[in-house]
């Protein structure tokens, strides 16, 4: 072999490894379980704890075990389980993912809820009966601070730690008896992008027991909707622009993707000259709305729900001011969407009424989470109940403007009416092992 031609083939090799270098693998198949392995698939074993170097595995301590049931279909004859939450992260760039899971149990039942990053509800417990096996279907969006090579969204130090804004997806899977068979996740740029902007009544709340809408929502969906949840806790519309929120967002909405707006908890709290809800929030406000419409995206925006504040015969009272009836007008005046959770969150905080109101919120004597010691009383921020309730507020809100996102919807879905709430005692939705004793930003 000549000089030449070994130059040549070194300069194929060293080529291949560059673009295999900038094009990081967005599509994975999983065989979950120690029995014989799916063609086309990666076996995955308890063992296997997730790395960079290995681009996938189970994270954060947790462990799984796996269960070998035979038979001749390899990938529903065995699984990976546990009697605790179990994590199992997947490095992938950023983007929207359709993520297929098989879930059963080919000799016992199964019980099996999906939470991703930073809790967000993906599958809510998917049972399967005896020796059956399921497979579902959803679309989640994995994302970055980086705008570009010479800026990034300015996070807060809090959000460091994030699952969110980490470089792989992570799932939680956990209920009473999860057991996962199969995972495939494959790269769309077909799906539908609802992006969030707002605070923390809608953010991921990365910690129990505190909860928001927002995370809430992607469980809503069949496959063919990402929610994109930029929002944060203590935000305002004026501090989710400078710390480059809304940039990040128009850096990468494309024609046809939404952007839900809420926000006037925070933005109520400003003082100074020229700053209130006629003046500065209604500018922000329409601000949001023509550049989403520029880059083709439909703006909708969301009445701030109400704080749990009742007065002496069990109605609520506002406490924020003129700034719902602001997001009303301006919804009128640009002939927007309006989802009114300032009016359904009336409806259902007094369906609930003073008492029973307070289990939605985040009410708990002290000692009920580890290393608890006082006793945790907001009247702003949800906990998961609340947030569940909430977000089928929004699907209505949805589904009453015929956003074109309602084919999209989940079929088990029923109507919801906000004056007849689901019973707390009912929802049964399994905590994450992450607990926080501290209160979210903003009230």
């Amino acid at each position: 072999m000549n000089i030449l031609r070994i130059l040549q083939l070194l300069l194929i090799v060293l080529i291949t490894a560059t673009c295999a270098i900038a094009q990081p693998k967005t599509s994975y198949k999983f065989d979950f379980g120690s029995g014989k392995v799916e063609k086309g698939y990666t076996q995955v074993l308890p063992s296997m704890i997730y790395s960079a170097e290995l681009g996938y595995g189970f994270d954060y301590g947790t462990i799984a075990t796996a269960i070998d049931r035979g038979g001749n279909d390899a990938l529903k004859g065995d699984f990976c389980t546990s009697d605790k939450p179990f994590y199992f992260s997947v490095t992938l760039p950023e983007g929207n993912y359709n993520v297929t899971i098989t879930l059963g149990d080919l000799k016992g039942g199964s019980t099996t809820t999906v939470k991703a990053e930073s809790r967000r509800l993906m599958l809510e417990k998917v049972k399967t009966g005896f020796g059956k096996i399921e497979t579902r279907t959803f679309t989640i969006n994995v994302r970055t601070p980086k705008i570009n090579d010479s800026t990034s969204i300015r996070l807060k130090p809090r959000e460091l730690g994030y699952l969110n804004w980490d470089n792989k997806l992570t799932f939680e899977f956990t209920d009473a008896h999860p057991c996962v068979c199969g995972m495939e996740i494959t790269k769309t740029d077909k799906a539908v992008t609802v992006y969030l902007a707002g605070n923390s009544t809608v953010v991921d709340q990365d910690r129990e027991p505190w909860a928001a809408w927002g995370q809430m929502t992607p469980r809503f969906f069949n496959d063919g909707v990402s929610i994109a949840n930029y929002a944060e806790s203590g935000e305002a519309l004026s501090s989710f622009l400078s710390a480059k929120r809304l940039a990040k967002i128009l850096s990468i909405i494309k024609p046809g993707d939404y952007l839900f707006i809420e926000f006037g908890h925070n933005d109520q709290k400003q003082k100074g000259e020229g700053i209130g809800p006629w003046t500065s929030y209604k500018n922000y406000l329409k601000q949001y709305i023509n550049e989403v419409r520029q880059k083709g995206g439909i703006p909708v925006l969301v009445s701030s729900m109400h704080r749990r504040n009742f007065d002496t015969i069990g109605h609520v009272i506002n406490t924020l001011g003129d700034y719902p009836e602001v997001v009303r007008q301006t919804s009128k005046e640009e002939n927007i969407a309006l989802i009114d959770l300032n009016n359904m969150s009336k409806i259902l905080y007094e369906a609930w009424g003073p008492e029973k109101s307070v289990k939605a919120f985040v009410h708990y004597p002290a000692n009920t989470f580890p290393g608890q010691d006082k006793e945790l009383k907001d009247n702003t921020h949800f906990n998961a109940y609340g947030a569940y309730e909430l977000a089928k507020c929004i699907v209505e809100g949805i589904k009453s403007n015929k956003l074109d996102i309602t084919k999209f919807l989940a079929p088990d879905i029923l109507p919801f009416d906000p004056a007849n709430p689901d019973p707390v005692e009912t929802f049964d939705l399994p905590r994450s092992p992450l607990v926080s004793n501290v209160k979210p930003d903003g009230n």
